[in-house]
């Protein structure tokens, strides 16, 4: 019952999230708790349940509440639950604003089924996933709108911390000063999009290791997941 991942699907097509359902039905593990239309509906889904979901799979582009700020409600209001967001373009300026406002994972629709099973059991354990060849592009776009502070302000209540979204310049330029030199090393492979086996494989550590360090990491940053690890190692320039 623990091992269960409870699924919450999001999209104004009731065609697609019915296709979505049906792949998830062949994954033993996999429960679909509920479907909405829009991020309104979504809010209400999980509020009646009392955040009794793990993965929300969440359209962007929705008439309504859209994608990116039902994205940063959730976050908000249920910090457990993770958001992993669908979009129809490889590389959707709106799938880049969800990212910043809290998701942890960006797939395209026309993804293997294989390939949706794997990303939401990978967002459920705390890792993050990125379309394949969209993540230097993606960074490359958050990166240019650093300016017009694309964290979107602080996330409310204390300060900004080192290396936290909002967090200014000056603060967040010595953010790594806080990891060991082996946490330097995992940081600088997370920042290439490397995943826990490949970073073990790098460093001749074991995948519960570094599963260790990157938590440790992420904790001392103060970042939400892996996504946003790969964003901040862009603005310091990892």
């Amino acid at each position: 019952m623990s091992d269960e991942i409870r699924i919450l699907l999001v999209d104004d097509q009731e065609l697609i999230r019915t296709g979505f359902r049906l792949v998830l039905l062949a994954e033993p593990e996999m429960t679909v708790v509920g479907e909405a239309g829009d991020g309104r509906a979504a809010l209400a889904e999980l509020r009646a349940s009392g955040g009794a979901c793990d993965v929300v799979l969440m359209d962007v582009r929705m008439a309504g509440m859209d994608g990116i700020e039902a994205t940063a409600a959730i976050v908000r209001e249920f910090p457990s639950v993770r958001v992993l967001v669908l979009t129809t373009f490889d590389l959707d300026e709106y799938a880049a604003a969800a990212i910043r406002a809290g998701a942890s994972g960006f797939l395209l629709k026309d993804a293997r089924p294989t390939e949706l099973a794997d990303a939401i059991r990978r967002v459920h354990s705390g890792d993050a996933v990125m379309a394949p060849g969209v993540t230097k592009r993606l960074l490359e776009r958050m990166s240019n709108d650093a300016a017009a502070d694309p964290w979107g302000g602080s996330s409310g209540g204390g300060g900004a911390a080192a290396g936290a979204p909002g967090a200014p310049a000056a603060v967040r330029a010595d953010a790594l000063d806080v990891l060991t030199e082996r946490e330097r090393e995992v940081f600088a492979l997370i920042a290439e999009g490397r995943n826990n086996a490949e970073i073990g494989g790098a460093l001749f550590l074991s995948e519960s290791t570094v599963k260790t360090h990157v938590g440790r990491i992420l904790a001392k940053l103060e970042l939400r997941d892996r996504v946003h690890a790969v964003i901040l190692a862009k603005d310091l320039g990892v």
